[in-house]
């Protein structure tokens, strides 16, 4: 396993761990400035941030610094209650490859979705068989494109708090079986981002990430499950405090070959998003050093 006691090298900031900056809004080139003045060398940007700032802007500005892109946030939500709503989710997530691309990032994040509706708290049905069904046949679709502009797509299996509204497929056997099904060849085309936060808990996550592979293990995200979690959305711990033996699982991950970047994927409306940047991307630092 790499050392990271003596650099952050391999550090990637998702840019919701600084979406906000002491309780307001933060600009997405404020933060690639930021980052940048820390020797941080990649970023994970959501396309509501790069949207707002411009996306060629943000693509100068991440070449300007030599930055490089561990991931984009997010394609996905495939399941729909009719044809034009499937026919929406295609088209949007063609123009998030196509923004992926733009940004040179090295995957498409899928947030694959769930029941119809259940976001917004009106799920139009109850059928989740249904809705996965939707979901592998939406990445089908997406893979072609995908594979034509040289994107590849990862898979985040969500935790199961979230199979009703944000993602049908959550654990990490799930979504290698979709990649098996619609990528049997392995290309590198279509593979996975763990996210520890999701994934920490489930008994078969060794076996199913030396299932999935240097080929399939596209992303890592790091954060840590706190004791007591007041928000299951929105109150995640930094690395190290928390109950998540983040060391251990990278173990895994790089004994299978994989060697990008370790990304920090932060939502804390109650914690980190209420204090100044600069602190958070100082102990994002630290801690990639010391509890990562």
């Amino acid at each position: 396993m790499r050392d990271f006691s003596g650099d952050h090298r391999w550090l990637s900031i998702n840019t919701a761990t600084v979406r906000k900056s002491r309780g307001h809004d933060a600009r997405l080139t404020d933060i690639i400035e930021d980052c940048a003045r820390r020797g941080i060398r990649a970023i994970s940007p959501w396309r509501d941030q790069v949207a707002a700032a411009g996306l060629r802007t943000i693509a100068n500005l991440a070449k300007t610094h030599e930055m490089e892109l561990s991931g984009y946030c997010r394609g996905g939500m495939f399941p729909a209650t009719d044809p034009l709503g499937l026919r929406a989710a295609h088209q949007d997530n063609c123009r998030a490859v196509d923004e992926a691309c733009e940004l040179n990032a090295s995957c498409l994040v899928l947030v694959v979705g769930g029941l119809p509706g259940a976001l917004a708290g009106k799920p139009a049905h109850k059928d989740i068989a249904a809705a996965r069904t939707q979901v592998r046949d939406g990445i089908a679709e997406l893979l072609e494109y995908a594979r034509a502009a040289g994107m590849p797509l990862a898979i985040e299996p969500l935790h199961p708090m979230y199979a009703a509204d944000r993602a049908c497929i959550n654990t990490l056997e799930q979504a290698l079986d979709v990649c098996d099904q619609l990528d049997p060849a392995r290309s590198g085309a279509l593979g996975v981002a763990v996210d520890i936060y999701h994934v920490w808990w489930d008994p078969k996550l060794q076996a199913q990430i030396e299932r999935a592979g240097s080929k399939r293990l596209l992303a890592f995200h790091v954060c840590d499950w706190l004791t007591p979690t007041t928000d299951m959305l929105n109150d995640r711990g930094m690395m190290g405090d928390g109950v998540i033996d983040i060391p251990r699982i990278r173990g895994w991950i790089e004994g299978c070959g994989y060697a990008g970047y370790s990304e920090v994927e932060i939502f804390s409306t109650a914690n980190w998003w209420q204090r100044d940047r600069g602190e958070v991307l100082d102990t994002c630092i630290q801690r990639h050093r010391g509890a990562v």
